[in-house]
């Protein structure tokens, strides 16, 4: 049994005018927090003269205690470690600690939550339970550069500052917006300072952000479908209607979402790779939303969560670049270029706009990590973050290829490629009539996460999908995955 760290035990009350003797009420105390399971087999607990400080009564009685405990076999001492819950007493003649009113709730009627959390609920999703092939949005965790990484976060956590540990500014430590500010200058074509430049914790949360500083309850914002279901998640925190607009070749379908969404307040789109298809917006669809947008007095929410990795060419640039009206707020994340437990993102929002998004980032959860932040700071200064993304552009393009040349070569017939020119996922489409969500359950049984697209629709589509991401799937891993997929089929 592995010994656990010292550790805070649970409140002990003590009545000095019981006619129980002190000694026996810490007795029964220790003993039926040991059988409930408040305190574990090998678990410290405090020595007799710091619990007698702490309780503020004689050493005495605890003394009494103790040597009570040991005698029937609770307590033990161990070298080094002092006294301890004995490790001897079999797990399954410990119960968890019950909770009466849990119970009640448990076996009584359900207690009511609002109904925007029931809507958010979604049932149990096997395929997120596989880390390696094919999840969706996993970078090449095996290739970042830890070693890097590490230096930087330990030169900045070594002797912290004291600005450094205390309350950040809700907008984002200003070195690192600069540093944002500058790349997307440079690399995505966004017009931005770095006033600008919102940190968040990545794009789901700045997605929640827009939802609400943008939207009130009941407003109409457009949706591609399919789309990214956490951007409608989103949506629905601030209480907004999503409306459905048909994605083609072209991207978003603006006189679909004219002619189905009148009086909408905003749309998000994610142009330059639509998610989960793939394409990339048109040139004459972007005019076409910027002038209905202007128009209406709508914002566009542009979601930019891989454009890093193009392979036919240089990245496309930004709808944001070409907005001369402030009607696009901007949203980007670290975590597919960098490590999904980073945590950092950022959305630009036009100035006028800069007081409400200040005050709804302060309110969500108030800054994000400072370390981080500064870290980051100089893996983009230092020339460590472009780096990278020239690796892992070379290094997903080769995973791509393995992953077409599998399906090609094992499922030819079975699956339809498409959106396998850009990011870290593609999309293939099953023989009509097969069951995505079916099949995605049971290639989870075999270890494979294979993300159904029917999830990516309000509406069930005519014909299901997968969604497959090679980004964090080595070449073997990529091979028997889809070998498995193949058994599911």
């Amino acid at each position: 049994m592995k010994r656990t760290a010292a550790s805070f035990l649970p409140p002990i009350a003590l009545d000095v005018r019981s006619e129980t003797p002190m000694y026996h009420q810490l007795s029964d105390w220790f003993r039926r927090a040991i059988i409930d399971g408040q305190l574990r087999p090998g678990q410290r607990v405090p020595s007799t003269r710091n619990l007698a400080h702490e309780l503020k009564i004689s050493r005495i009685p605890v003394l009494s205690a103790y040597e009570q405990l040991y005698a029937e076999g609770y307590l033990e001492t161990f070298v080094g470690a002092g006294t301890c819950v004995a490790r001897s007493i079999p797990d399954e003649t410990l119960k968890p600690a019950r909770n009466a009113s849990l119970e009640i709730h448990q076996h009584g009627a359900p207690r009511r939550v609002s109904r925007r959390a029931t809507l958010m609920c979604e049932p149990a999703q096997t395929w997120l339970d596989n880390q390696g092939a094919f999840r969706v949005g996993l970078p090449a965790l095996d290739h970042f550069p830890v070693g890097v990484w590490s230096k930087l976060v330990n030169r900045h956590s070594r002797k912290p500052p004291i600005e450094m540990m205390a309350y950040g500014e809700p907008m984002g430590y200003l070195p690192f917006r600069e540093a944002i500010a500058e790349y997307l200058s440079t690399v995505r074509a966004v017009r931005c300072e770095a006033s600008q430049i919102l940190v968040t914790t990545g794009s789901q949360q700045g997605l929640q952000i827009c939802a609400h500083a943008l939207l009130d309850p009941k407003e109409r914002v457009w949706m591609e479908e399919p789309g990214y279901p956490g951007a409608h998640q989103a949506l629905m925190t601030a209480g907004a209607r999503a409306i459905a607009v048909p994605v083609d070749e072209e991207g978003l379908n603006v006189a679909e979402g004219i002619r189905r969404g009148r009086g909408a307040r905003a749309v998000y789109i994610t142009p330059s790779h639509q998610f989960p298809l793939g394409m990339t917006m048109s040139a004459t669809r972007r005019m076409q939303l910027l002038s209905w947008a202007v128009r209406n007095g709508a914002w566009i929410i542009e979601d930019d969560y891989d454009s890093e990795y193009r392979f036919g060419g240089r990245p496309i640039a930004s709808l944001q670049g070409l907005d001369t009206d402030d009607r696009v707020i901007y949203v980007g994340t670290f975590s597919k270029v960098m490590f999904p437990a980073l945590r950092l993102g950022y959305v630009v929002v036009p100035k006028d706009l800069l007081p409400a998004f200040s005050a709804v980032r302060h309110a969500t959860d108030t800054f994000s990590s400072t370390l981080y932040q500064v870290a980051m700071t100089d893996f983009i200064r230092e020339g460590h973050f472009a780096r990278h993304i020239r690796k892992m552009r070379a290094l997903y393009m080769e995973r791509r290829t393995v992953l077409l040349e599998a399906i090609h070569q094992q499922m030819a017939g079975k699956l339809e490629v498409i959106g396998a020119e850009a990011g870290m996922q593609l999309v293939a489409l099953l023989p009509p009539g097969v069951d995505d969500v079916a099949v995605s359950i049971a290639a989870a049984r075999r270890g494979v996460s294979a993300r159904p697209l029917s999830l990516c629709y309000v509406s069930p589509p005519a014909r299901g999908g997968l969604i497959l991401g090679y980004g964090g799937a080595s070449t073997r891993e990529i091979q028997d995955g889809i070998r498995k997929l193949k058994l599911c089929l």
